[in-house]
């Protein structure tokens, strides 16, 4: 796809989080929206996925390990044609597949079940070595949250990647600042984020994560680099997209109103229009 296509996917991901969202009345907006351009490039570009099988061995592997961001893995999954786009109607709601959090069990093409916080790395490192064990040359992809980090496991996990040299992980941060009880500096600092990575023997990788171009350039690169495993450092905004969201703590874990929902798809599709 083009550079501009990838936006298109992005904004049209952006669109189905806030239709899930509403008739869900629950939900992770924010943390969904800012992951939108990380998640479009990755399966609509990046990633050696089919979904026509997807448990097709040789597959690349995501896993969200930040679970509550279900809503931009779901969309995603039925745009690439996983399931029926009708699907996400249901998140949340009984009798439908789309649960709060991704279940590998219920949803084609989920390939880690996540929402307990600071397991997904370990999760994606279990993947990659058994790729190594088996000949295979698929790459895992996991995208972590900033608050998450803060978590014990997480850097265990780090540590057994850099151990066993896992050059097919590519661990993505989706570093927006915030989380549910404020500015991660705050509740618990990271900083200085690159260093500790290089501290644990990972290759850094830093870029703007609203940038296709400089995304895509990111997983080449990390796709170059042997003998340990990578992560990429992308800055976001949290709530991209949408003006009242935007950078703001409380659209953590709250659903738009029908009001609000309008108010954000209005945003959205004049994006869309604009992106042309």
């Amino acid at each position: 796809m083009t550079t501009l296509e990838l936006k298109r996917v992005a904004n049209v991901i952006r669109q189905d989080i806030i239709s899930m969202l509403v008739p869900a009345k629950s939900g992770h907006p924010g943390g969904s929206l800012s992951a939108a351009d990380i998640v479009a490039t990755l399966f609509f570009q990046e990633m050696r996925i089919n979904p026509k099988d997807p448990h097709w061995a040789d597959r690349d592997r995501f896993v969200l390990s930040k679970g509550h961001a279900a809503p931009v893995l779901y969309s995603a999954l039925a745009e690439k044609g996983y399931f029926p786009k009708e699907e996400l109607q249901g998140l949340r709601q009984i009798g439908h597949m789309l649960q709060g959090h991704p279940d590998m069990k219920k949803t084609p093409g989920v390939d880690m079940s996540t929402g307990s916080l600071g397991q997904g790395l370990s999760a994606a490192n279990g993947m990659a070595l058994a790729g190594k064990l088996d000949g295979k040359d698929y790459r895992v992809f996991v995208l972590l949250g900033d608050g998450e980090v803060a978590e014990g496991q997480v850097w265990e996990a780090a540590m057994a990647a850099a151990h066993y040299k896992l050059d097919n992980v590519t661990a993505i941060l989706d570093y927006n600042g915030l989380q549910i009880d404020g500015a991660t500096d705050s509740v618990m600092s990271s900083a200085p984020l690159a260093e500790k990575w290089r501290a644990f023997c990972w290759h850094v990788i830093e870029v703007d994560g609203h940038d296709v171009d400089a995304l895509l350039s990111a997983y080449a690169e990390a796709k170059q680099v042997k003998g340990k495993p990578s992560i990429i450092i992308a800055k976001t905004i949290k709530g991209k997209g949408v003006s009242f969201m935007e950078d703001q703590a409380g659209w953590h874990g709250n659903a738009p109103s029908v009001e609000q929902g309008e108010q954000a798809l209005k945003e959205l599709r004049e994006e869309a229009v604009n992106l042309g």
